[in-house]
């Protein structure tokens, strides 16, 4: 089952109506969220998010997914209707109607949400390198999911190729930026370093909820422009993202002992503690 514009529908029977602008134009963007223990992961990051890639785009979020009690509704309603106590739901929004580049006036702003079994991945990243065919750059939509999608497909496509189970990403200056679907983080003298979003990265939500644990721990936390080298002499190396934390053993063939630092224990820790934010 599915969630099309505020009604569920047999995933087997949906079709999308053309034109569609999402599907010719990429005129749209998309969120994925965890739901669990009845209430939906970083939920107060996710909206703003949404909400500032719907400033960006001139894309109006739909009644249904435009506060708190909305988007959890929600997304608790297509997670029931497939029977999933912990969901991946990722909802796609796109603008309705027809034309050409410049889209229609007013058009109204369509979604479907589709559920699927939350698998956490807290596995460590054993080989890593830094990726040499894809750059980010720096856009008013690099922030959000679905703009430059198929920048991480191209980027996903060459960690195949070389046989690494992850690549990071640099802007077209040389600064790292992200890996495929998941921030970067990285340990050094007791402060925790994470690329700027001015290098294209995505604004992740486990990025952002990470940043303001830290903060409120007092731990140091420094987000900027850094080089490749910077990471290969760091205490420890790990991806964020909504699955889970990973941190990376290998990258360009230095070894790291990421898994073992005890920052990397305790962010976990006071993560659990918070119990993920409130709803409200």
């Amino acid at each position: 089952m599915l969630l099309h514009n505020d009604h569920l529908l047999p995933a087997a029977d949906f079709a999308l109506a053309l034109p569609n602008r999402g599907l010719q134009f990429n005129d749209g963007f998309f969120e994925t969220l965890v739901w669990s223990a009845g209430a939906v992961r970083y939920l107060p990051h996710h909206l703003h998010r949404m909400r500032a890639a719907a400033v960006a785009l001139h894309l109006p979020l739909p009644p249904a997914l435009a506060d708190t009690n909305a988007l959890t509704a929600a997304v608790r309603r297509v997670a029931a209707a497939n029977s999933l106590s912990e969901a991946r739901v990722r909802i796609q929004l796109w603008r309705g109607g027809g034309g050409l580049y410049t889209p229609p006036v007013d058009a109204p702003t369509q979604y479907v949400a589709t559920a699927s079994p939350f698998q956490p991945n807290d596995q460590p990243v054993h080989q890593a390198g830094f990726a040499r065919e894809t750059h980010t750059f720096y856009t008013p939509l690099s922030f959000c999911k679905g703009p430059h999608a198929l920048y991480y497909v191209r980027a996903g496509q060459e960690r195949q190729t070389r046989g690494l189970d992850e690549v990071l990403l640099l802007d077209a200056n040389g600064h790292v930026a992200e890996a495929v679907s998941a921030a970067v983080f990285w340990v050094k003298d007791g402060q925790l370093f994470t690329p700027t979003l001015a290098t294209g990265c995505v604004a992740g939500v486990r990025r952002a909820h990470l940043l303001a644990v830290a903060r409120r721990q007092d731990l140091p936390c420094q987000e900027g422009l850094f080089r490749p080298d910077q990471l290969l002499t760091a205490e420890a190396v790990f991806t964020a993202n909504v699955a889970g934390l990973r941190p990376v053993e290998h990258l360009d063939g230095v070894a790291l002992t990421s898994a073992a630092h005890p920052l990397l224990g305790a962010l976990r820790r006071w993560e659990a503690d918070e119990h993920y934010p409130p709803t409200t």
